[in-house]
């Protein structure tokens, strides 16, 4: 028997799209996969897991600096969701700053909002299909108050400007600051709160899953020039770097030894 992910984007309403980025759902048919790769993801994100058995639980996973490459031979987790929170959600949601989740993957209700831990209880008893609605009805009146929105927008522009889009490169963080207002270090304080990562490594990693989701669709040096490289061997660095082995290696599936997950 082969295994099989079945993969599917579920729709964020119109109530959550200030809360959450996106919402995806994946579970496992047939025999589990040996082992998997998390790339490096600049966003926090609610996951609700279930694993082999039917046992739940409900994890908040912050910023992943770098790629990790892991075994799920203990765990055997059947299926998965994952709310991708917004910039700027963390704190109000949470009540931690983003820089303090950066590499863990907790429980959700460890952390100290009342909101958290109701989520926790709620969501390990929801389908997938219900996540959405029940969100809806409650995270918007409660986060509002909570949030600064002058704050939440500035950073958004600033993370929108050093993303990577198809036929543009991320912006110098120099620009950013300058176009909006602000001095580097707020820019700074600003992404270490509300993403977790400075604005330069967030624009790194932002520009090597860029690589990851366009590489079979042009040549490499083509695709380091449009996605704002100085030149192949650049981004050769950048993805051996965050993806702990060079594009060519991971493409061809030579990739490093695969570890148990630690959560």
């Amino acid at each position: 028997m082969t295994n099989a992910l079945a993969e599917r984007t579920l729709t964020v309403p119109d109530a959550l799209r200030p809360w959450i980025a996106d919402i995806e759902s994946t579970s496992v048919r047939g025999e589990l996969p040996e082992s998997f790769t998390h790339v490096p993801d600049p966003a926090t994100k609610l996951v609700v897991r279930v694993e082999e058995g039917g046992r739940r639980d409900t994890l908040v996973v912050g910023p992943r600096a770098r790629a990790s490459y892991h075994t799920d031979a203990q765990r055997r987790v059947r299926s998965c969701v994952q709310l991708r929170l917004g910039p700027g959600t963390v704190r109000p949601l949470l009540g931690t700053p983003a820089v303090d989740l950066v590499g863990q993957a907790l429980p959700l209700a460890t952390l100290p909002t009342t909101t958290a831990r109701e989520l926790a209880r709620r969501l390990a008893d929801l389908t997938p299909e219900d996540i959405p609605a029940h969100l809806a009805r409650v995270l918007p009146e409660r986060l509002a108050p909570a949030v600064d929105r002058s704050r939440t927008l500035l950073l958004r522009a600033a993370v929108d400007a050093l993303s990577t889009r198809t036929g543009r490169a991320p912006a110098q963080v120099r620009d950013v600051a300058r176009d909006l207002a602000v001095s580097e270090r707020q820019l700074r304080n600003l992404f270490s709160e509300g993403v977790g990562l400075s604005p330069k490594h967030y624009a790194r990693i932002d520009r090597v899953r860029h690589v990851l989701t366009h590489a079979s669709t042009a040549p490499w040096a083509e695709l380091a020039a449009t996605t704002g490289y100085y030149d192949q061997s650049h981004m050769t660095s950048d993805f051996r770097t965050l993806m702990g082995v060079p594009p060519r290696s991971f493409f061809t599936g030579r990739l490093p030894e695969a570890r148990p997950c630690q959560a």
